[in-house]
């Protein structure tokens, strides 16, 4: 097998594996960087031995043998074997009575569970739980994280550094939060991947219109959580909202990188799959009882743009319904002005400028570009087009990514050219 491709299948199986060997490791001891650099060992050991050997029938199970086997050398090494084995409850005498390839491995989606609360937790900033849990539990690197985010890679590995060194001096217990605490904590991870796959799907700079990596990691993350956790609506509504919008991909974009918007979309691009598996997971988010969180109520109007074939057959009346459901949950401009959209749909664009103007004076939304940008689009379909164009360039003055600029322009653009046709 050639190398390239050998290079290509580990960094696959890395990705896939390497969550699970540093959540284990963490458990075995007690630290997370150092948790990390054992897996990483681990993976140059592989390095070393598959372009000759080939890569084993299971590599995971390869990778984690190994980074146990680095793990308990350690230990070892630096006499801290009796309390180490005492805290996490074994007695081991020899090494031939560890078997290495079943030992500590019964719990593994509890160590999991426990290495995501750990990586998104609320003592860290946004951008460190973003970066550290895309570094432990998405296996990228750090200029891959950098690249994502279009940050400093100097500045995303001081965050990364930053952050386990904090846990190591909090001695951050490698546990899952008491019961008092998990709602909390569950949803500083949540957020996490919402804002993960947020930015992926819509990114606020650059010059693409979104950054699959981000999105990719985030549904990635959102899955195991599903697995992991069964009994949490909130979850599983993540996970569906995730979904529906992941479904969209081939269609926002043309074959140039250019934005195409939702009403615009060629639905045939959209996935199937994805729509099926993020309605059953939304029915599961429902079947589990009690008001629909944020994330399933986003997932719900997400839904409805999935059910519809065209967009003319888009139940606008239930996603303005929705909308005000989300905003009695959790008030926001941001959803105020997503409510008056789905009204301007529903009853005219009229009713849906009423509703706008009465967010120009919102603090908040000052520099945010979508409130010219919607205002210019009910403007414009109302025939106002001297005042839509103006609204759809200062749209673009606000926008950070290049992908929309050019897009709001070409809108004001289009506001002229029918100025000049009448």
């Amino acid at each position: 097998m050639p190398d390239t491709v050998i290079n290509r299948s580990m960094d696959a199986i890395w990705r896939s594996e390497s969550a699970k060997i540093i959540a284990v490791l963490t458990r075995i001891v007690r630290d997370v960087g150092l948790a990390e650099d054992l897996a990483q060992d681990a993976l140059l050991i592989a390095l070393e031995h598959w372009p000759q050997s080939g890569i084993p029938e299971n590599p995971g199970a390869w990778l984690m043998t190994t980074a146990k086997r680095r793990a308990f050398d350690l230990l070892r090494r630096n006499k801290l074997r009796d309390r180490k084995y005492e805290e996490i409850g074994y007695e081991l005498n020899t090494q031939e009575e560890l078997d290495l390839d079943t030992a500590l491995d019964d719990h593994v989606e509890d160590d999991l569970l426990r290495l995501i609360f750990m990586t998104c937790h609320p003592m860290l900033s946004a951008e460190a739980r973003a970066a550290l849990t895309l570094r432990l539990l998405g296996g990228l690197t750090t200029e891959e994280i950098a690249k994502a985010y279009l940050t400093p890679e100097p500045t995303v590995a001081a965050r990364i550094t930053r952050a386990k060194r904090l846990f190591s001096e909090q001695r951050v217990p490698f546990e899952l939060p008491q019961k008092s605490e998990l709602t909390t904590r569950l949803s500083s991870v949540l957020q996490v991947v919402y804002l993960m796959f947020n930015e992926g799907y819509s990114a606020s700079s650059g010059d693409n219109w979104m950054r699959p990596v981000l999105c990719e990691e985030a549904l990635r993350l959102g899955r195991i959580l599903s697995e992991i956790i069964h009994n949490e609506p909130e979850v599983f509504g993540l996970v569906a909202l995730m979904q529906f919008q992941a479904a969209r991909f081939k269609a926002r974009v043309d074959q140039a990188g250019e934005p195409i918007l939702l009403m615009d979309q060629n639905r045939a691009l959209w996935d199937d799959t994805l729509i099926r598996s993020g309605l059953a997971m939304l029915d599961r988010a429902e079947q589990l009882g009690g008001e629909l969180g944020p994330y399933s109520l986003q997932a719900a109007i997400a839904a409805c743009h999935a059910r519809a074939r065209t967009a003319s057959e888009t139940d606008w009346v239930r996603i303005s319904e929705l909308y005000n459901d989300l905003y009695q949950l959790t008030p926001s401009p941001i959803i105020e002005l997503n409510h008056a959209v789905a009204v301007s749909m529903a009853h005219g664009p009229a009713i849906g400028l009423e509703l706008v103007d009465r967010l120009l004076s919102e603090p908040a939304l000052k520099n945010y570009h979508l409130l010219p940008s919607v205002r210019g689009d009910f403007l414009m379909k109302l025939g106002r087009l001297g005042e839509a164009k103006l609204e759809f360039e200062r749209a673009a003055t606000l926008a950070g990514n290049t992908r929309e600029q050019e897009l709001l322009l070409r809108r004001a653009a289009e506001c002229s050219e029918d100025n000049e046709l009448s």
